[in-house]
């Protein structure tokens, strides 16, 4: 854990910037499924946590609603000595880290409801090796990013693929998509996966009564259809009468 605290600092404007024309992927995600959300939640506690908060949820919350026992969540996903009932918060000093990397890493309680799920699905998965970058890094859907790729164990080194076209008559390198070396703990599909499940928490985190809305929001149109079909029929029934 105490690895990933200084690499996930110099993120002031993951949330926030501007982002680049780059098409973004697909993110298909789903809120009902909570082994997805339980695998998202441990993602987001082991590497993002260390830095970035959710001052607006709160660990008990939290486990209830991705179906994880207390108990489990304490051992597994609550590192920070709170207690179940207090708000997902970073132990990091937000002065100290103002001080350091000019601005506080930003709060991610939000931050799909910002960006938008298929924006981060696509941005962490598009960092590449760039040596003129302070970390190594760049990134194809948010170019000249601050962030470090914190996830490089496990999907490994990726780098940008080129090939020689000809372009305007003349044979140029261009970039045809992003390679990675094999050196990570996962495979392209697992690291996908892994990354698909934190955003499906995050995309959680941004709503957490979106489902329970979601299931009103149908019992109000069936109630709604119901109450036409009765107050047509009664309408029909009553005017039948006047008509006479």
């Amino acid at each position: 854990m105490k690895k990933w605290l200084a690499v996930l600092l110099l993120v002031p404007t993951f949330a926030f910037a501007a982002g680049g024309e780059y098409p973004n992927d697909h993110a298909d995600i789903d809120l009902t499924d909570q082994a997805s959300l339980q695998r998202g939640a441990q993602t987001f506690m082991n590497y993002c946590l260390g830095c970035h908060q959710m001052q607006y949820q709160r660990y008990q919350r939290t486990f209830q609603d991705i179906g994880v026992p207390d108990e489990l969540g304490d051992k597994y996903l609550r590192f920070t000595g709170e207690k179940v009932s207090d708000y997902i918060t970073s132990t990091m000093p937000e002065d100290d880290s103002a001080t350091w990397f000019g601005a506080a890493p930003p709060d991610l309680t939000l931050v799909a409801r910002v960006r938008g799920a298929d924006w981060i699905y696509t941005y962490l998965r598009t960092f590449y090796v760039d040596e003129s970058r302070p970390f190594g890094v760049n990134n194809l859907a948010f170019p000249n990013a601050g962030m470090p790729h914190v996830l490089q164990d496990l999907q490994g080194t990726p780098r940008l693929a080129t090939e020689m076209k000809m372009i305007d008559g003349d044979m140029k390198e261009v970039s045809v998509g992003l390679r990675t070396d094999g050196d990570g703990k996962l495979t392209t599909e697992e690291y996908d996966e892994t990354i698909l499940d934190l955003v499906n928490f995050l995309e959680y985190t941004g709503e957490p009564s979106r489902l329970q809305s979601e299931n009103i929001g149908k019992g109000v149109l069936i109630f709604i259809l119901i109450f036409f079909v009765f107050a047509y029929l009664l309408k029909k029934d009553y005017w039948k009468d006047v008509k006479k």
